[in-house]
C-alpha cells in the first residue's frame, strides 16, 4: 500500500480530487490517500501561521508523525495531475535520505500567482510541493507537531533545516514540473500547476490545461 498525503485548500478542493483521480487512473499498486485539511487535523495540529497562500504550507511535514516514523510515503500539493505509474516514483526511493524531492533551482514569472497571492523568490522554492518521505530516518523524529506548530517561518522547514544538506536526496525534475514556470512538455511525469490550478478562471487555458480537465472530466464521468 502507497500512502499518498495530498495538500487540501477548501478554496480550490476540486483540485484534490482531480489529483487523486490522475494518480488512480495510472497507478498499478494499490494506494490510499490521506487530505491534510486543518479541520481533521484537530487534536494533533493546530495551525498558528499567518504566513502561507495555501491551508497545507505547514501541515506537510507532518507526514512522517502520521505515519509513526514508520515506512515511506509521499507528499504531494493539491494542484497536481500525474501523467505517470506512481509506483514509478515510490521505486525510487533510496535509504540513504531522509526525504527525496526535486530540487529547483528558478526565479519565478509570476510576482503574483492565484487568487492575488503574492509569489516570492527564495531559497528551494517549490522543494517541498512534492516529497519523497523516508519516514522512519531517525532525523525526521525532529518534526514533530509541537516543532512544526513552534516554527515561527517557514524556511526551517522548507528548506529542511533539520537535515544535513547530503541527506536530502533529489529526484527527476519530470517528477514536479512547474506548469507556466518551465517551458512547455507534454510528457513530463507530473504536472504541478503552481501559479494556478485550471479550476480558476484566470488558468482556465493555461500550459497543459488539457490534462487536468480531463481529469476533472473523469472525476465528475467516471470512465
Amino acid at each position: 500500500m502507497l500512502n499518498i498525503f495530498v495538500g487540501f485548500d477548501p478554496r480550490e478542493a476540486v483540485a484534490y480530487h482531480a489529483f487523486c483521480q490522475s494518480v488512480l487512473e495510472k497507478a498499478s499498486i494499490p494506494v490510499a490517500f490521506t487530505p491534510l485539511y486543518l479541520p481533521n487535523l484537530k487534536g494533533l495540529y493546530a495551525e498558528g501561521h499567518k504566513d502561507g497562500s495555501n491551508q497545507f504550507i505547514y501541515s506537510r511535514f507532518l507526514v512522517p508523525h502520521m505515519m509513526g516514523y514508520r515506512g515511506w510515503a509521499i507528499y504531494a500539493d493539491g494542484d497536481m495531475v500525474c501523467n505517470a505509474d506512481i509506483a514509478e516514483l515510490f521505486a525510487l526511493r533510496d535509504d540513504r535520505y531522509a526525504v527525496q524531492v526535486v530540487k529547483h533551482d528558478y526565479k519565478t514569472r509570476f510576482p503574483v500567482k492565484y487568487l492575488g497571492n503574492e509569489n516570492e523568490d527564495y531559497p528551494c522554492k517549490n522543494w517541498s510541493s512534492l516529497m519523497l518521505w523516508n519516514c522512519e530516518h531517525p532525523q525526521n523524529r525532529a518534526l514533530t507537531p509541537e516543532y512544526i506548530e513552534s516554527c515561527t517561518h517557514g524556511a526551517a522547514l522548507h528548506r529542511f533545516l533539520h537535515l544535513e544538506q547530503w541527506e536530502v536526496g533529489q529526484l527527476p525534475i519530470s517528477w514536479n514540473w512547474l506548469v507556466e514556470e518551465y517551458p512547455f512538455k507534454n510528457d513530463a511525469h507530473l504536472f504541478h500547476y503552481t501559479i494556478g490550478t485550471p479550476c480558476f478562471r484566470d488558468y482556465i487555458a493555461c500550459d497543459n490545461a488539457k490534462m487536468w480537465h480531463e481529469a476533472f472530466k473523469n472525476v465528475c464521468h467516471p470512465l
